[in-house]
């Protein structure tokens, strides 16, 4: 059984992400879509929201997985067997930084491939930083994130605005 291994933070999980994720779905006999814990970042979600959020927007994807790691991502895939990382790229400028850690990946567990799949035309601006911005301006999210976390997102956002500020990282 192949499987591959698709981590990211998904701070939240947008239809960019998930386009990555139903496309490596077709591609592997299973697919583990693991929020990873970024230690540069303050997330505006929790870990268990995250993992809640992705299992929700998942659910119809049989092979599909998700977990959460607060470990290095190569002994992560060594421990659940995986021996793929699927990464997706936007634009160039992610390659560089997408690659090197391939690299570092394949260093440290010999039997771990990173393969790149390529952002469809419609996402290749997206990111969670972006639609958190647009968010701030009460933007139409529907072409951005999944239906099914909307609510959840537009509620934190309003949150955050109450509170006096908004997280943008």
């Amino acid at each position: 059984m192949k499987i591959a291994i698709y981590p990211g933070s998904f701070d939240p999980v947008t239809n960019g992400h998930l386009n990555i994720i139903r496309r490596a779905a077709n591609i592997f006999d299973k697919l583990i879509v693991c929020v990873m814990v970024n230690a540069t970042k303050r997330p505006m979600f929790s870990l268990e929201e995250r993992t809640e959020f992705l299992r929700r927007v998942t659910r119809d994807l049989e092979n599909v997985e998700v977990d959460f790691a607060d470990e290095l991502l190569a002994n992560y895939a060594r421990r659940r067997g995986g021996c793929v990382i699927v990464k997706g790229l936007r634009a160039t400028s992610d390659f560089e930084n997408e690659f090197q850690m391939a690299l570092i990946n394949h260093k440290i567990n010999p039997n771990l491939d990173t393969m790149f799949l390529t952002s469809e035309h419609q996402y290749m601006y997206l990111s969670s930083s972006t639609v958190k911005e647009l968010a701030c301006y009460d933007v139409d999210l529907q072409d951005f994130l999944p239906e099914k976390i909307i609510p959840d997102f537009k509620e934190r956002i309003q949150a955050l605005k109450e509170q006096g500020g908004t997280s943008h990282a």
